[in-house]
C-alpha cells in the first residue's frame, strides 16, 4: 500500500482541474486516509431521541458510527471510560472509503463547557448535530434515567429537584453517583445555554438541531434532514423505531454488576460475546409509563425553564411558547 504522504500529494497533483463534485470525493478520500476521525458528532442532549438517531445512522451503508455506544472521550468535565486517542479511535477501525460521514453520539457533550472545544481541536472542521425537547418533559425522564442507570437513590422527582443545591454542594450525593454534575436536572435541561455557547464556537452552518416533537411526529422527514446535512444520500429507510422509553430495574441490585462488567469490557476493548449478560440484563428492565408531575411542581419547572426556553426560541427563530403553556 503507498504512503499516505504520497497518496495526499498525488490527490492534490490532480485537483487543478477537478469539478466540485471530484473536489468533494477527493475530500472525503483525505478524510478516510488521514486516520478515520469522526467528522460528525450527535451531542446529545440526554432523553431527546440520540440513541435513535444514531442507530438510524448506523444502519446507513455510507456512515459508521463508532462501535462502542457514548464514548464520552471529549467532555473532560465528566467520567470518561475512555482515556487514550488510541483507545478513542480505535472504535472508528472499521471505516472505510465508503463511508462518507464518520460519527459517535455522546449525551453529555452539549451540556459540557470542555466538549466542543476539545472536538473542535481534534477535528477542526467537525459537524454537530444537536437533539432537543421541551425541558419540562426532559427534566423528569432525565431523573428517571439517573434511577435506572444507578446514579440516582431518590426516587421522587420533586425530593429530587429539591436536592440541587445541597447537590451543587457536594452534599447529598449516593455513593453510586460517579458525575454528580448528572443530577442537576436544572442545568442539565438548560438547553437554550447549551445550544448559545455550541454556536458561538462553531459557524450555525454545521449545526443542525433536531427537536424531538418533529421527531416523533415525522421520523422520516427528520432523518432525511439528518442525511442532507451530512451529505449522503436518501438508503430508503422507513422503520423508525423510537429507543429509551422509559424503563425501571426489575433487581436493582444488578447495576452494580453491570458497571462492572462494562468498565472491564471497555478497557480491555472486548467486543462481542456476554450475550448471557445481555438476556439477564434484558430481564432487568421493565418499561413503565413515568408518573405524571404535580400541577405545582410543573409550574415551578415552567417557571424555572421560562428564561431558557424563550433564548432557544431566539437561536432556533421558532415560537416554543407551547411549551410553557
Amino acid at each position: 500500500m503507498p504512503q499516505i504522504g504520497s497518496v495526499f500529494q498525488r490527490l492534490l497533483l490532480i485537483t487543478n482541474g477537478a469539478s466540485k463534485q471530484q473536489h468533494l470525493i477527493l475530500s472525503r478520500r483525505l478524510i478516510f486516509l488521514s486516520g478515520n476521525k469522526p467528522n460528525f458528532f450527535i451531542l446529545g442532549a440526554p432523553k431527546c431521541g440520540t440513541t435513535a438517531l444514531a442507530e438510524w445512522l448506523g444502519a446507513h451503508p455510507n456512515i459508521l458510527m463508532s462501535s462502542y455506544k457514548e464514548p464520552h472521550f471529549f467532555n473532560t468535565d465528566d467520567r470518561r471510560l475512555v482515556d487514550t486517542m488510541e483507545h478513542y479511535e480505535h472504535f472508528f477501525r472499521g471505516a472505510g472509503p465508503q463511508h462518507r460521514a464518520i460519527g459517535e453520539a455522546s449525551v453529555w457533550y452539549l451540556s459540557s463547557a470542555q466538549a466542543v472545544p476539545g472536538i473542535l481541536r481534534y477535528q477542526p472542521d467537525a459537524r454537530f448535530i444537536a437533539m432537543l425537547r421541551n425541558p419540562v418533559d426532559m427534566a423528569p425522564a432525565l431523573h428517571a434515567e439517573m434511577i435506572f442507570t444507578g446514579m440516582e437513590n431518590e426516587g421522587d422527582f420533586a425530593k429530587a429537584w429539591g436536592l440541587q443545591e445541597e447537590r451543587r454542594a457536594g452534599q447529598m450525593i449516593p455513593a453510586s453517583c460517579l458525575v454528580p454534575r448528572r443530577l442537576l436536572y436544572g442545568e442539565a435541561c438548560l438547553l437554550g445555554a447549551q445550544l448559545d455557547r455550541l454556536l458561538a464556537l462553531v459557524p450555525a452552518k454545521r449545526v443542525l438541531t433536531v427537536l424531538l416533537d418533529d421527531l416523533q411526529r415525522d421520523a422520516r422527514h427528520q432523518y432525511l434532514r439528518v442525511l442532507s446535512f451530512l451529505e449522503v444520500s436518501d438508503d430508503g429507510r422507513s422503520d423508525f423505531v423510537v429507543r429509551n422509553a422509559s424503563k425501571i430495574r426489575r433487581w436493582p441490585f444488578l447495576i452494580k454488576l453491570s458497571h462492572a462488567i462494562t468498565i472491564v469490557r471497555h478497557q480491555l476493548d472486548i467486543q462481542g460475546g456476554l450475550g448471557l449478560w445481555r438476556r439477564i440484563d434484558a430481564l432487568n428492565r421493565i418499561e413503565r409509563r413515568r408518573q405524571s408531575l404535580s400541577p405545582t411542581l410543573k409550574a415551578q419547572l415552567k417557571e424555572y425553564f421560562a428564561p431558557d426556553v424563550m433564548r432557544l426560541s431566539r437561536l432556533l427563530g421558532i415560537n416554543l411558547g407551547t411549551w410553557l403553556a
